[in-house]
């Protein structure tokens, strides 16, 4: 899987040179051919989320879209929304610095992340689950920007990293 598209490298159908594009883009049918990513239920998900104004045909025999929407969606996927206010109805897409994609990380990261900063979550979650809840509290975390800045100036002028500290090392000694 690649942020939840099918790339093909899973199973060996191949291309799909062959078949159209699945989808139907605001009512009309897109005649795109068919690449290897599919329209599963978390693409739709995003989709429906996003308010994008496509749908899956129903008439087609399967689920492949085409590159075109494939980068449409991935694109509508990065961005956020941004509100003055709940009740504005003005939404406006901007780009925001992508959050990290924890979809992509092994369960034994997402648990060790879970474990360091004590999490509480139901045993036995499947990696997406987890990697929600656990995306959820990393949005919360805050951070001090020009301090951080500050700090790894510092760390990369003196040429050390936060190990040689823990471990009592220091430029002179090395």
């Amino acid at each position: 899987m690649n942020n939840g598209f099918s790339t093909g490298e899973e199973d060996s159908r191949g291309g799909h040179t062959d078949q159209t594009c699945c989808l139907i883009d605001e009512n009309e049918r897109c005649r795109n051919p068919a690449g290897n990513a599919s329209y599963s239920k978390r693409i739709q998900k995003t989709v429906k989320e996003k308010r994008l104004k496509l749908s899956s045909d129903p008439t087609s025999q399967h689920i492949y879209i085409c590159d075109y929407h494939k980068d449409r969606i991935q694109s509508a996927r990065s961005k956020r929304r941004r509100k003055e206010s709940e009740d504005d109805s003005n939404d406006t897409d901007i780009d925001l610095p992508e959050a990290p994609d924890l979809y992509q990380l092994q369960v034994n990261t997402l648990r060790r992340y879970k474990r360091h900063y004590k999490l509480q979550t139901r045993p036995g979650m499947k990696r997406a689950q987890l990697a929600d809840t656990i995306m959820k509290h990393f949005k919360t975390i805050p951070i001090k920007e020009k301090e951080i800045i500050t700090y790894f100036v510092y760390m990369v002028k003196s040429n050390s990293n936060k190990l040689d500290l823990k471990n009592g090392l220091n430029n002179d000694t090395t």
